[in-house]
């Protein structure tokens, strides 16, 4: 067995790992010159978030302040995982994935925001309501708000869709 120290250290240098390679893949993103902040300055800021929580981790932890496992009072440990309802959501994500060039994101997150609502035990009527106009806004604060353009796919040319 694992020491929770070791198990510690591995998930702080996994934490600063991944903020890293954030920040290395954020180099590869071209943006034009024109935008003060572009498109690079999220993921910068991820990055350097994620390195710096990872450092710390570290650090907590070579002080000697160790993560304490909760009591988890309303856990039930003798309930099995839902593989049914695991299998539905990766199957939502994976068409989601495969739809966004197809479709364009508008269609493509509905169906993702619906289906994993709906393999969580959500009405489907509401679901599927609320998933529409969630996409929609998305869509709209990604090209009006954000200036970026998700691909709008079967609502190219629509003018308030299409970034």
């Amino acid at each position: 067995m694992i020491s929770a120290k070791v198990e510690e250290y591995a998930f702080g240098g996994l934490v600063a790992a991944v903020g890293v390679f954030t920040l290395v893949d954020a180099t590869t993103i071209v943006a034009r010159d024109d935008n003060a902040v572009g498109p690079r300055a999220f993921p910068y800021a991820v990055g350097v978030l994620l390195v710096v929580t990872g450092i710390a981790a570290i650090i907590a932890t070579a002080r000697g302040k160790l993560g304490h496992a909760e009591e988890a009072e309303d856990v039930d440990e003798n309930v099995r995982t839902d593989w049914l309802t695991v299998a539905k959501l990766v199957a939502v994500l994976v068409v989601h994935l495969v739809l966004i060039d197809v479709v364009g994101w508008p269609v493509a997150a509905a169906l993702l925001f619906f289906g994993a609502a709906w393999s969580l035990g959500a009405v489907w009527w509401r679901a599927l309501v609320i998933a529409v106009v969630l996409a929609v806004v998305v869509q709209v604060v990604f090209a009006y708000g954000l200036g970026l353009s998700l691909p709008a796919g079967i609502f190219e040319g629509v003018p308030f869709l299409d970034g």
